[in-house]
């Protein structure tokens, strides 16, 4: 089998306070398509992790074992040094509420501990691609919490070019409309949704419905 080279490999940061759970994550990935650097944090209260200096890495996994204040100066720490960074967290569980709160901040992927040794090695690849693992009970509550809280829809940025339509059918799918009740509710034909839903995808880079919808409460957010 040809050895993968350096450039084409995805570079992980892992972050945990334990050798074994580093020690498991580096076992899980080691594969030719991904390139591990484990950290070992020696603290987890928040300042000290508002000072913590990752290594630069494409994706950052971070163990979530702290406070969910920790958790979050961690994440805020990594985005703040590396913008572009991708970072996926796993715990024993993700509630709605800490669920909602690392996605607002950030966060593009959502494992359990138990989910992470059958799925991180897929969910990865993903995550680096602007892409979002998350459960899509999740995503359809904090799609909803959004909606509550802001009372109103998401008006997309100009920088996305759309056409009128296109901007009705994503007003339609950010009220998790199907590609039926639009089709009725626009009076046009239901494969004409499905040629601008395409369009839409195409040109926001993602590739699912969740990933767009997720997107766009992101960029939403950013400028409240």
């Amino acid at each position: 089998m040809a050895k993968v080279s350096n450039s084409k490999r995805l570079t992980v940061c892992v972050l945990s306070p334990h050798p074994l759970v580093l020690s498991e994550f580096a076992r899980v990935l080691s594969k030719p398509g991904f390139h591990v650097i484990s950290m070992q944090l020696d603290s987890m209260l928040a300042p000290d992790l508002r000072k913590v200096e990752p290594p630069k890495a494409q994706v950052y996994v971070v163990d979530a074992l702290a406070a969910r204040q920790a958790t979050a100066s961690l994440i805020t720490n990594i985005l703040e040094r590396y913008p572009a960074a991708r970072l996926l967290v796993v715990a024993d569980s993700h509630s709605e509420t800490s669920s909602y709160s690392l996605l607002r901040l950030g966060v593009k992927g959502l494992l359990t501990y138990g989910e992470a040794r059958e799925q991180i090695s897929r969910a990865l690849p993903l995550v680096a691609n602007g892409g979002f693992w998350v459960p899509r009970s999740l995503l359809s509550g904090f799609v909803d919490s959004i909606l509550t809280s802001q009372g109103r829809r998401l008006k997309t940025d100009s920088v996305a070019n759309l056409s009128r339509r296109e901007q009705e059918v994503l007003e339609s799918l950010l009220v998790n409309l199907a590609n039926k009740e639009i089709a009725a509710k626009l009076n046009i034909a239901e494969r004409t949704v499905k040629f601008h839903v395409s369009n839409l995808l195409a040109k926001f880079g993602v590739r699912r419905r969740a990933d767009l919808i997720l997107l766009c409460f992101q960029r939403r957010a950013a400028t409240l």
